[in-house]
């Protein structure tokens, strides 16, 4: 490990855990669905033995409090116990788009019902975790409020109110971040964001592409106080910045979501991700993780190949890139199909809790990357 880093690995492996509903009311627990709960000593083996040896996993609200203010973490144990015995270090999610029934994420006590169940979560991992403690408060703040409230893709399946759950979510995480802090000193937070490029089309006004480019930062303008203080936000709650970075984050912008033509490397106007990672780090003065990134199929080995490249590229460029985390580990079901998604580094699990690896991914993560990886800027 790089010394001034605070990670054990550059490279790093995340479990996909969402936990929404969706306007159905089905609940969403790809936890479940994948059997990580029930396999996750083998999951954290896994990890371990092929060099990731920092992740990214996630608590389930709706199963840890079931009744306002009752507080029972059996259901995260076996991930808790299972990563300390393989020495993997996490990065906990408190909030990956799901939370209990009896919640209303509008409401004015929302902040402090999260506030007060980010705090006993702080506190059981802590009777796991010597020195620093990791978490993400709540995941994506930007892409829930648009999903959950604006066009009500989940949970709490609003329309036309984003911006208002927006800010209760930041006013979420401070709460819940100046209540740990109080109790802890020893803890410190990711927050992960979409890192998108907008490009201009000849068929819209080149602005309107220029002000959604620029809304993908009003969340952590909103959390380092820049924005509307009033909501809590102040400097020192942005830690490390978290950036999701997928095949499909770069578009030419169209006023509806559904005429949004995707961009790829070989487009003329295709921005490299490296810029896009010092552009960040240029703004806010913060190191950054690459907190998400993955794709399916047989696109998976090459898009790592792309994103390592790159974040070399950046490093030697003076930004303080912490590492790239391969989202995720292990294929699951759709999130609106129950397709089988081909994205992980892992298979489904047989009775055994034996996943089958991507060969040519699991050899990228074995050769070549691993020393772009790795490299001094």
């Amino acid at each position: 490990m790089n010394q001034s880093s605070p990670f054990q690995s550059f490279l790093m492996g995340g479990f996909e855990c969402s936990t929404h509903r969706r306007p159905s009311g089905r609940r969403v627990d790809v936890i479940d669905a994948t059997a990580h709960d029930r396999h996750a000593h083998a999951d954290y083996q896994r990890l371990a033995q092929v060099g990731l040896r920092t992740a990214r996993d996630g608590l389930r609200w709706h199963l840890i409090e079931r009744r306002p203010g009752e507080y029972d973490f059996l259901s995260a144990e076996a991930q808790v116990r299972a990563a300390q015995a393989a020495g993997v270090q996490v990065i906990w999610d408190l909030m990956h788009y799901g939370f209990p029934d009896f919640i209303d994420l509008l409401r004015p006590e929302f902040p402090g019902q999260f506030a007060d169940y980010a705090l006993a979560a702080m506190r059981f991992l802590r009777s796991f975790t010597t020195g620093t403690l990791w978490l993400c408060p709540i995941n994506e703040i930007s892409f829930s409020a648009w999903a959950g409230a604006e066009v009500g893709y989940f949970n709490p399946c609003l329309h036309g109110r984003g911006a208002e759950l927006k800010r209760q979510l930041v006013r979420a995480v401070a709460a819940a971040s100046q209540a740990i802090c109080r109790a802890d000193s020893d803890v410190r937070f990711l927050h992960a964001e979409p890192l998108i490029r907008v490009h201009p089309s000849p068929k819209f006004d080149p602005f309107e592409a220029a002000l959604e480019h620029e809304g993908q930062f009003e969340t952590f303008d909103l959390l380092c106080g820049a924005r509307e203080p009033e909501l809590g936000g102040h400097p020192e709650l942005l830690d490390v910045l978290g950036v999701n970075y997928y095949p499909y984050n770069q578009w030419l912008h169209h006023p509806e979501v559904e005429g949004r033509i995707t961009l790829n490397a070989a487009h003329p106007t295709y921005q490299p991700l490296h810029e896009l990672l010092a552009q960040v780090h240029a703004r806010y003065g913060r190191p950054v993780l690459i907190a998400e990134t993955g794709t399916e199929g047989d696109e998976r080995a090459p898009w790592l190949d792309m994103v390592l490249r790159q974040s070399a590229l950046a490093r030697r460029a003076g930004v303080t890139l912490l590492g790239v985390c391969l989202y995720p580990v292990v294929n699951h079901p759709g999130w609106d199909d129950d397709r089988h998604c081909h994205n992980g580094l892992w298979d489904y699990a047989d009775a055994h809790g034996r996943r089958e690896a991507h060969q040519p991914l699991l050899a990228r993560l074995q050769h070549g990357p691993r020393a772009l990886a790795t490299a001094h800027p």
